[in-house]
């Protein structure tokens, strides 16, 4: 079975896990950190358009509903 997959490789030391466990879990958390600056952005850009649009918007909810 060797012969087939020689790029697998798990270790008998268990200990050899350790580093790559805690490279994924500041990898993660770095991760999940920069979904939610870009969620906020995101947000904080919503609101900025909102704002300065709201007249048009609200002349086009107008005209929507007439129709």
């Amino acid at each position: 079975m060797y012969l087939f997959m020689p790029f697998l490789y798990f270790p008998e030391d268990k200990a050899e896990y350790i580093p790559a466990v805690i490279s994924f879990v500041i990898f993660m958390t770095l991760a999940g950190i920069a979904m939610y600056l870009f969620y906020r952005k995101s947000k904080k850009d919503e609101q900025e358009f909102n704002k300065k649009y709201e007249k048009r918007l609200k002349e086009s909810a107008k005209a929507k509903s007439e129709r």
